[in-house]
């Protein structure tokens, strides 16, 4: 627990003006009721996981807040203040930080823009223009302030909302992390990196599924068709083509062609990233494991990245029925 001197001094602490622009970042990652976060120097990264399959991550930086301080411990001896492993990390409930966060009220944002300027460089970063989003105070009216604090190693996530001179202070009980590998994307062995608009795929996703799949298949081809999605169900099949034309896909890097299958279902729980995104990076390893980052646009003009990575079916099992599926468990290397 922590000290006095601790308690008047905690090892971190951040001053946010909009607790909807927390909650509507973190909300895309709540497909698991637990997230683990890492305090570090340059911000707040909170990471979730479905089986060893799915990852979810997202990373709050230090400039989404008005104020963020660290504070390295004083009996923890650290040469390198970059190193990861070195900054502290805890688990929380995920779904109790949502409903502290909304506690004030956040209806659902059905407004998503379609006219984002946003685009991306030449070396497929992303570069933002001066597009509505889905954060602006327009959509979401006056934002609400947030506090967060954690004093020491064991003590609990304390936040504290702000709005209209009513206060409310919350402590969220922190615990020992469960995972800490990541799923790893070998962005030096790239089979594929295509850019389009998020509000695309999100639409693609949901007509596949009305043939209720369990699957979803990726295909990239350096020829036609290019890009497809398709799934098969109970219901029958359906597919889903993008051609080349630059206006659909910004960016098309595929070397040769790639096919790797999915489960649908994790990927239809980045929903909500591609409902508030304007742009989503799409790339595939050799070894087939997708990662998709969201560019979300923030207040300010800002932008924020949510980064999810799936793990395929191995190939062998392509065919077999579901109960008998396994995946290649990257997340351990």
């Amino acid at each position: 627990m922590a000290t006095d001197g601790n308690a008047e001094r905690p090892l971190f602490s951040a001053v946010s003006n909009s607790a909807r622009q927390l909650f509507l970042l973190l909300r895309c990652i709540s497909f698991a009721p637990k997230a683990q976060v890492q305090i570090t120097q340059k911000g707040l990264r909170f990471s979730a996981e479905e089986s060893q399959v799915m990852q979810g991550l997202v990373f709050l930086e230090k400039s989404l807040f008005t104020s963020y301080t660290y504070t390295k411990p004083v009996n923890e001896n650290i040469d390198d203040d970059d190193d990861e492993d070195t900054f502290p990390i805890f688990q929380i409930s995920l779904s109790s930080l949502l409903e502290t966060l909304q506690i004030f009220g956040i209806n659902d944002i059905k407004d998503r823009s379609t006219n984002h300027e946003a685009s991306y460089g030449a070396n497929g970063a992303f570069a933002r223009g001066g597009a509505a989003s889905a954060f602006e105070t327009r959509f979401l009216g006056m934002t609400g302030m947030c506090r967060l604090s954690y004093a020491a190693d064991g003590d609990p996530l304390r936040i504290t909302l702000e709005e209209t001179g009513v206060t409310t202070n919350c402590e969220l009980t922190t615990f020992e992390p469960e995972f800490r590998e990541e799923i790893l994307l070998q962005r030096e062995n790239l089979a594929q990196k295509i850019i389009m608009r998020a509000s695309w795929l999100h639409d693609a996703i949901n007509e596949l599924s009305s043939t209720s799949p369990s699957r979803l298949t990726i295909a990239a081809s350096p020829s036609a068709p290019y890009f497809t999605l398709s799934s098969n169900g109970p219901l029958g099949s359906a597919m889903v083509e993008f051609s080349k034309d630059p206006q659909l896909l910004e960016t098309f890097q595929v070397p040769s062609r790639t096919v790797n299958t999915y489960k649908y279902s994790l990927i239809k729980s980045a929903s909500r990233a591609m409902e508030i995104a304007s742009k989503v990076s799409i790339r595939c390893d050799e070894q087939g494991v997708l990662s998709l980052q969201f560019m979300i646009e923030v207040e300010g003009g800002g932008v924020s990245f949510v980064d999810f990575r799936f793990v395929p079916y191995l190939s062998q099992d392509d065919e077999g029925d579901e109960e008998g599926d396994t995946v290649e468990d990257v997340g351990s290397e």
